[in-house]
């Protein structure tokens, strides 16, 4: 299916629309969350992009670029990356992420920067392994108290919506050689590593309260971790204990 997927920017009202209502199906957000069309196109006129990923004419995925500075150099946050429930799985998220990164160094940006939650270990994998980004950065309660995630005894636990920041340096070793389809060997010497849940969702549904404390744990570490300036540069997948891995440099 992959093969059938083009990648092209979406530009036109009638298509940023597309995204928007891709939205609503891939993250179920309350509307007032929901990125509208002017947001895409101010995005736009401020000088990010909208790429999208096609079967066909249908909108099945899409990236969404916001101009931004990473350390005084010009940079995109990656706002957002979503791709239709039917057609995850194919190597279409990292199709347009990948696209993203030819776009930006086309337009001479060198860096990408975005969030994922610290807990998802699907997610870590796939930006520390399968795009080489770094990270340096934790962000706790990034964007308040999640309160519609877990219950107990019917009454809503709020869960914190810590965040990573990953850094995508798009001419970096790692990243160049993945990029080629090529295997990377981290030459580093390993000085810390910090285990996550394998299945977050089911740890979340099944002891709310464990995940509390869990999240505590996870930001407790690795907020250690940086105060220390170690850089996490890789993830181990494992059924059981997938964890981080953090270098001095």
């Amino acid at each position: 299916m992959n093969n059938e997927i083009e990648i092209r920017e979406c530009g036109t009202l009638d298509e940023l629309a597309e995204c928007v209502d891709l939205q609503r199906g891939v993250f179920a957000l309350p509307e007032i969350e929901i990125s509208p069309v002017r947001h895409f196109v101010v995005t736009k006129n401020a000088g990010g992009f909208t790429l999208g990923a096609y079967s066909g004419e249908k909108l099945v995925g899409f990236v969404l670029s916001v101009p931004a500075i990473l350390r005084g150099e010009r940079a995109f946050y990656s706002h957002m990356t979503a791709v239709s429930r039917h057609f995850q799985s194919f190597g279409i998220g990292a199709k347009l992420k990948w696209a993203q990164r030819d776009r930006a160094l086309s337009e001479g940006v060198k860096y990408i920067k975005w969030t994922f939650e610290p807990w998802k270990a699907r997610n870590a994998y796939f930006n520390l392994e399968k795009l080489g980004a770094t990270i340096v950065e934790y962000q706790p309660n990034f964007y308040g108290i999640d309160y519609s995630t877990a219950e107990t005894d019917g009454e809503p636990i709020g869960l914190a919506s810590d965040r990573l920041f990953a850094e995508w340096s798009l001419e970096g070793e790692k990243v160049v050689k993945l990029g080629a389809g090529e295997n990377y060997v981290e030459s580093r010497t390993l000085e810390l590593m910090i285990e996550v849940p394998n299945d977050w969702s089911s740890f979340v549904n099944s002891n709310p309260t464990a995940a509390l404390a869990e999240q505590n744990r996870i930001k407790s570490e690795f907020e250690a971790a940086f105060s220390k300036e170690l850089i996490c540069r890789g993830f181990v997948r494992d059924e059981f204990k997938p964890k981080y891995l953090l270098f001095k440099d």
